[in-house]
């Protein structure tokens, strides 16, 4: 597993991926999004009846997150959730040019196919930090399905947000390669 540092733009996150190493860290700024699970429902049937959706998918980053409100910052807690609970829609948003999910734990091997084909990375939150992780976001806009309240799809502008490669652009899974090494000692 590396031990590599980037700082990358989320915009510059393309030319960066093919560097990024599993268990290297990276330091993300600029403009994410955030989508969990009914966000991610919602998403693919505007998809499936060919409506466009929220926000433009080529290039961008998902972060599995539901900030709570913040009152005098832009969000509250923002902590990763649980990244398998959207298994089932990360493959299309990979194929439809989405560079990048956030969250925590492993993923599928659909998910892990649709990354190495469409050159993307996941990148894993420390899960429990999300007061921390807060400290990293300078400002948070609604987008889409103001219903979902704290899961409605929502535009982060972060900066540093520290973060590790749980699985690369050649397929290297952090979670793999620790089973691996805990079962070989």
């Amino acid at each position: 597993m590396g031990s590599n540092e980037i700082e990358v733009n989320a915009a510059e996150l393309r030319h960066a991926i093919p560097q990024m190493r599993v268990g290297g860290r990276v330091l993300l700024s600029g403009d994410i999004f955030t989508a969990r699970d009914a966000a991610h429902l919602k998403l693919r049937e505007i998809f499936d009846l060919g409506g466009e959706l929220p926000f433009d998918v080529e290039g961008a980053v998902i972060y599995y997150a539901g900030p709570t409100p913040g009152g005098d910052r832009p969000v509250g807690s923002c902590g990763p959730t649980t990244s398998g609970r959207m298994d089932a829609f990360a493959p299309w948003l990979y194929d439809a040019g989405l560079m990048a999910t956030i969250g925590k734990g492993g993923r599928s091997a659909d998910v892990r196919d649709a990354i190495v084909r469409n050159g993307g990375v996941y990148l894993c939150a420390v899960g429990g930090a999300g007061a921390l992780i807060a400290r990293h976001i300078a400002s948070a806009e609604e987008v889409a399905f103001p219903e979902l309240g704290c899961e409605s799809i929502k535009r982060l502008s972060v900066r540093g947000m520290p973060l590790t490669v749980g699985i690369d652009s050649f397929g290297d899974d952090i979670f793999e390669l620790g089973r691996k090494r805990y079962e070989k000692n």
